[in-house]
């Protein structure tokens, strides 16, 4: 039988025996690439609720990121002088390197800063659908192709936005040379770094990548198509070469020239789902600085990406309507602090399924959703001891009808990584190439996203278009959600993100439920497990967590149909406290804080 493409998101858990329907030989052979999220959860050690590793402080600054030689490529430019954003940056691109089932050069991603003065921006490095991109762009034999068929190969890459986020958000609060912030990544490239116990996990998951592309073999695999083992040196001069052209040449030279040919090459010529894509498409793309969203939470302030992004507007609304409940008197050992939870999110993840989508193209009504009187109607809807029978969608102020309701799209995997530098500034960055490994396709050493896959592939929905519909240049929606918190006086008090598809704002809700309420540190908060809504009006526990204990009690409160599951997660997080700057990462990772 054939699986589907591997999925973070829990939304696909109760459709992993459907079968392709369109079954060949080449394409069994790419579809072991598609594996459930049973199969990845349950294949990848993921420690639940490990002891957290000793405090990482930095009066100097800090970063946080779901591997330490990255965290560590950032602290070196902190401690060259460099600016938060400068160590997001390097961080970034040593993630393309160490970590490139997740993330990279090749993918995309949203970026949140903040200064200690209270400046707040945010950049939009989403992936982009070229030109030729129609609304049945997913469409075979005029049906629409199953998630696993349309992920693997050409049609699934959106134009690449993380180094065209990079350069403008460089230009605007970089300290460092651009050049200057290569450097890290291009010796983890040139010089090697030691094959990670979740690297090797994940190649043996998608080892069908080996046959996709000849350079996925020649990178991560032996002669024998076997990952390489935990600890082998694993070199890419390709990459090495790639980032040293982009260095000295500048941004562009990723978006013209040999590399953007190349790129276009291999989308147009893939041997699965080849697809049009123009040079056009590369050189006109642009990263975007949207205004940030935010909104109040008790005393605090809390800032967030707004769209295409749903993720932040998603967290924004669920603490809105959690403001009636006393979460601190409840606290993390109540069912009734995680039920209000959950049902928080379904109102939301409702709202975020009907109305958000690119704003270039449809008309979000961000404002409506956000406004406290929108929120507190939504929230009159959630009782402490029952259960909402269905959430549905409400009608914010703003909103146009011209869009249908649309089934959750499966999202996937990501990073996300936060630096603070000597100053007090922050950056909050969450980058992906959305499945793991993306579309398969590699490229001067880097992997190409499968980003466009989180559009609706089905356009309509009851005779309407739906909002998150294929459209030529249009990006798609994400649930990344990338926060930066401020106390009543002003002060940053957390930065914070998450990777995992749709559990990203779930992630991060729990993170400041967590931190704001619950009085605990940073790494606390992370290691608590995550409650979420999925499909049937039913919610998702994560397994082995302190959740799953509470599963009768959830019941009882009218949550039925439970589904344990475990889920790979990965948070980040610095805060600042009484006694400095602390930073967190997931127990459930690699991840590491980092100080100069």
């Amino acid at each position: 039988m054939q699986k589907r493409w591997a999925a973070h998101s829990i939304t696909i858990v109760m459709t992993l025996r459907t079968p392709l329907r369109r079954p060949n030989r080449l394409r069994s052979a790419l579809s072991a690439l598609a594996l459930s999220a049973l199969a990845l959860a349950a294949a990848v050690p993921v420690p639940v609720l490990a002891a957290a590793p000793a405090p990482t402080d930095g009066d100097h600054g800090i970063v946080s990121a779901a591997d330490p030689r990255a965290a560590a490529a950032g602290a070196e430019i902190l401690r060259a002088g460099g600016s938060a954003t400068d160590a997001a940056i390097a961080t970034m691109l040593a993630l393309g390197v160490v970590e490139p089932q997740s993330s990279g050069i090749g993918g995309g991603g949203f970026m949140v800063t903040a200064s200690a003065g209270g400046q707040v921006d945010s950049y939009d490095g989403r992936e982009a659908a070229p030109a030729a991109a129609t609304p049945q762009w997913f469409y075979r034999d005029g049906r629409p192709m199953d998630h696993g068929e349309a992920v693997p190969g050409g049609r699934s890459v959106g134009v690449p936005g993380n180094l065209a986020l990079a350069a403008l958000a460089h230009g605007r609060h970089g300290h460092l040379p651009w050049a200057r912030l290569f450097e890290p990544a291009i010796r983890l490239a040139r010089d090697g770094f030691a094959m990670s116990p979740r690297l090797n996990a994940s190649l043996a998951l998608f080892k069908s990548i080996a046959a996709m592309d000849p350079a996925a073999r020649a990178l991560w695999f032996d002669a024998e198509g076997k990952p390489l083992a935990v600890g082998t040196t694993v070199r890419n001069p390709a990459l090495a070469a790639t980032l040293e052209h982009i260095a000295h040449e500048g941004p562009r030279a990723f978006y013209t020239g040999a590399n953007a040919a190349a790129v276009v090459q291999h989308v147009t010529a893939a041997a699965v789902n080849p697809a049009p894509m123009a040079l056009a498409d590369l050189e006109s793309y642009r990263a975007r600085a949207p205004d940030p969203v935010c909104a109040p939470y008790r005393t605090w302030k809390v800032c967030s990406m707004g769209p295409p992004s749903a993720g932040g507007i998603v967290v924004l609304q669920a603490l809105g309507m959690l403001q009636r409940f006393d979460m601190a008197a409840l606290g993390p050992a109540s069912p009734v602090a995680w039920h209000l939870m959950a049902e928080a999110e379904r109102l939301a993840f409702a709202d975020r399924d009907r109305f958000v989508a690119d704003p270039g193209f449809v008309q979000v009504p961000v404002k409506g959703l956000l406004d406290p009187a929108y929120i507190a109607a939504r929230s009159a809807l959630i009782h402490e001891g029952s259960t909402l029978p269905v959430a549905l969608p409400g009608a914010p102020a703003g909103a146009s009808d011209a869009y249908a309701m649309a089934a959750p799209v499966d999202e996937h995997g990501t990073t996300h990584f936060v630096a603070v530098d000597a100053k007090g500034d922050v950056a909050s960055y969450t980058s992906t190439v959305e499945s793991g490994f993306g579309s398969g396709l590699i490229v001067n050493g880097y992997v190409l996203n499968n980003e466009l896959t989180d559009f609706n592939i089905v356009p309509d929905s009851a005779g309407k278009p739906t909002a998150n519909r294929v459209e030529p240049g249009k990006r798609p929606r994400s649930s990344m959600s990338p926060v930066v918190v401020f106390d009543s006086a002003g002060h940053i008090r957390i930065a914070a993100g998450a990777a995992g598809g749709v559990t990203i704002p779930v992630q991060v809700l729990r993170v400041l439920i967590g931190t704001l309420d619950w009085g605990l540190d940073a790494r606390a908060a992370i290691g608590l497990g995550v409650v979420m809504p999925i499909p049937g009006e039913r919610i998702a526990v994560e397994a082995g967590s302190n959740l799953e204990p509470m599963v009768p009690a959830l019941t009882a409160l009218g949550q039925g149909q439970i589904v344990v599951f475990p889920m790979r997660l990965k948070a980040n997080a610095v805060e600042h406290t009484a006694t400095g700057w602390h930073g967190a990462a997931d127990p459930r990772s690699e991840g590491a804080s980092v100080s100069p």
